[in-house]
């Protein structure tokens, strides 16, 4: 008998893991034929895509590429985007791939499924603000940080060449003080310091000015209170001007305009305020909400039909209070491993269990000056204010975690030596 197969579009962080977990346990056994579907060659762990942004991170250095994760793991990879799905025939369509040029690489395919499974993440939502697409940069992909890093040198290179009495400031604004745009304003910092220590601009910290704008009353407001007081008391002192409860209604090319009526000039405008699935799910005769996730019973199966799953970020998954499980890294991970046991029990015809998210608790890194969060004390809820270099150990454990999931403990403890290594071997940051 042919055996089944299970295709997981989105191999982002959630995506990865559970295709890794499914390989290494069905695809290599041949007990179940395993597809990863993206539209991307490689993969980067998305909550360190700020770090990339400022070069503090070499996306060379630590992206995975799909098709040699894929021979290591027992899974198959196809590289497209998904554009339509026939639920009849259980049949996904994925859109033609162009290079550079526009010039058609691979023409549009169709793949079958016996189980299929969505976890596309989610992508900024501008709220339909005037000017944000056109003027303002995004942290959703490996591609936008790539971008914001390459603005950013030219930036510094072009105020360097301005004469030392024009006092030069460079001006950064963040709309947004959720995790990506607080860990973005304080890297910033950090960026600065180390291409003024190489030499590639005369331009030190106090040089540069970052407005991070947030609507609501305090920055991280998913967070508890204790974590943003003092995550804004720290930004503060690395010079960030923190602007809450302030609205932006239009960006224009060098300013953010705000609702009081207030005009921040800029050299680089970011906006990272608020997600939302992408669009094209709400046109796949799934039921979603109006920011298009994919709604999903506690079984991570989608409402319309048993055979499609969807988690993370792209899906709404309700819990037994009423809640939604919040669009977070450590959901997608928890998600991951009960989607990997439910596709068993389902093959193995057993019933599914449903997904329960477990708080782990919060943890926010400021570059190398400090990182501030708590950790969840097992079932009483109870959490553990951290900060200083006991927060940074447990913020750098959470990539390797992901690491461990993907590669496995060996590997793992290698990557660990090699990147100890590089920090004697190679600059700090990404200079080129």
């Amino acid at each position: 008998m042919t055996p089944p197969r299970i295709v997981v579009v989105g191999g982002g962080a959630g995506g990865l893991e559970l295709v890794t977990r499914l390989g290494r346990r069905l695809g290599r056994r041949g007990k179940a034929e395993i597809v990863l579907v993206d539209r991307n060659a490689t993969h980067i762990w998305k909550p360190l895509l700020h770090e990339v942004a400022t070069g503090a991170l070499d996306s060379g250095l630590d992206e995975i590429a799909y098709q040699g994760h894929a021979r290591a793991h027992g899974y198959r990879f196809q590289r497209g985007t998904l554009c339509d799905l026939d639920r009849e025939t259980r049949t996904l369509t994925l859109e033609p791939i162009h290079d550079d040029d526009g010039a058609e690489v691979l023409p549009p395919r169709t793949l079958t499924y016996d189980e299929l499974v969505i976890a596309v993440g989610s992508v900024s939502n501008d709220f339909g603000t005037p000017g944000v697409s056109d003027h303002c940069h995004f942290l959703d992909s490996p591609g936008q940080a790539e971008a914001f890093r390459r603005n950013m040198l030219n930036a510094f290179l072009r105020y360097n060449a301005l004469p030392q009495h024009r006092n030069p400031r460079m001006v950064v604004g963040i709309v947004g003080a959720g995790a990506t745009g607080v860990e973005l304003a304080a890297e910033l910092y950090d960026a600065s310091q180390m291409l003024n220590s190489y030499g590639f601009t005369t331009l030190e910290s106090e040089h540069l000015e970052v407005h991070l704008i947030e609507a609501a009353p305090g920055i991280l407001p998913v967070l508890p209170d204790r974590i943003s007081r003092a995550v804004h008391a720290e930004l503060e002192r690395l010079g960030v001007r923190v602007h809450v409860a302030t609205r932006v209604t239009e960006v224009e090319p060098s300013a953010i305009v705000t609702a009081d009526g207030k005009r921040i000039e800029t050299d680089l405008s970011v906006w990272a305020a608020g997600i939302k699935a992408p669009a094209f799910l709400s046109a796949l005769g799934l039921t979603t909400e109006h920011n298009h996730r994919l709604k999903v019973d506690a079984t991570l199966q989608s409402i319309d039909d048993p055979h499609i799953f969807a988690f993370g970020d792209c899906a709404s998954c309700p819990q037994a209070d009423g809640s939604m499980v919040p669009p977070r890294a450590q959901a997608a991970h928890q998600q991951a491993e009960r989607l990997y046991r439910n596709l068993r029990a389902r093959l193995d015809g057993r019933p599914l269990k449903p997904f329960v998210f477990r708080d782990r608790g919060s943890l926010i890194s400021l570059a190398h000056f400090d990182a501030i969060g708590s950790l969840m004390r097992g079932a009483s809820a109870r959490s553990l204010f951290i900060e200083g270099h006991l927060a940074k150990f447990f913020y750098a454990s959470l990539y390797r975690m992901h690491q461990r999931a993907i590669h496995g403990s060996l590997k793992t403890a290698l990557m660990v030596v090699v990147d100890g290594l590089n920090r004697f071997l190679k600059p700090r940051m990404k200079l080129h």
